[in-house]
């Protein structure tokens, strides 16, 4: 797996990356408390001692975004939450926009033929955004997210009043329930104002920590 950080180099981050992978291989205990005499237990000159809490992060605990779309808006959206702690899955059709996202650990990019396509990622409890080329794009997205996973905690799509009407009555139309399309987030991100990518990117950062928290 991957290391990120540092605990100054040498025997001491040796030995706690080798803690750190025996710990996620074990599948037992969730923490580890150990401390370390440097002298006795690492074998270097200098004396001392330092203590350690390894703790298990299991994929499961993780928030689990999926982002339908990697145009402008996303472009400026995912450096903001790939820096919190969550699994992101980007979807888009056109790999030059997905080639334009800044790599991360917890980011994974899709391309595929049709957005839909991508509807396999999400899971019950993930938060997904529609942030397509437009509302006919959007539209089988949230059909099917919605068939899948009715109980879906967050589902949004960019756009405005008059998008979001459009995307009712054609969803309607879908056979969706009443009571589903009422759960869409349309017009997506909190209304701080701006209409800049990185403007609404901040809103819709803000909207899903906002809903998290009350989840």
């Amino acid at each position: 797996g991957l290391v990120s950080g540092t605990l100054g180099g040498g025997k001491v981050e040796a030995r706690a990356i080798g803690e750190a992978r025996d710990l996620l291989e074990s599948g037992g205990d969730r923490c580890r408390l150990r401390t370390w005499n440097l002298q006795r237990d690492i074998g270097m000159t200098c004396g001392g001692e330092m203590g350690f809490l390894f703790e298990r992060i299991d994929p499961a605990d993780d928030w689990h975004i999926v982002v339908f779309g990697a145009g402008h808006v996303s472009q400026a959206l995912l450096p903001l939450l790939a820096t919190l702690r969550c699994q992101i899955d980007v979807i888009d059709t056109r790999p030059e926009w997905i080639e334009r996202i800044p790599p991360a650990p917890n980011v994974r990019l899709h391309a595929v033929a049709e957005f839909e396509d991508g509807v396999g990622f999400v899971r019950p409890s993930s938060f997904v955004l529609s942030i397509t080329k437009g509302h006919s794009s959007d539209r089988p997205v949230l059909r099917e997210v919605l068939r899948r996973h009715p109980d879906i905690p967050f589902l949004g799509a960019i756009g405005s009043a008059s998008k979001r009407a459009v995307l009712l009555r054609e969803l309607g139309e879908d056979g969706i329930p009443r009571d589903l399309l009422e759960t869409i987030v349309c017009p997506l991100g909190l209304p701080i104002g701006g209409n800049d990518p990185a403007e609404i990117a901040i809103s819709v950062a803000a909207q899903l920590l906002e809903r998290r928290g009350s989840g």
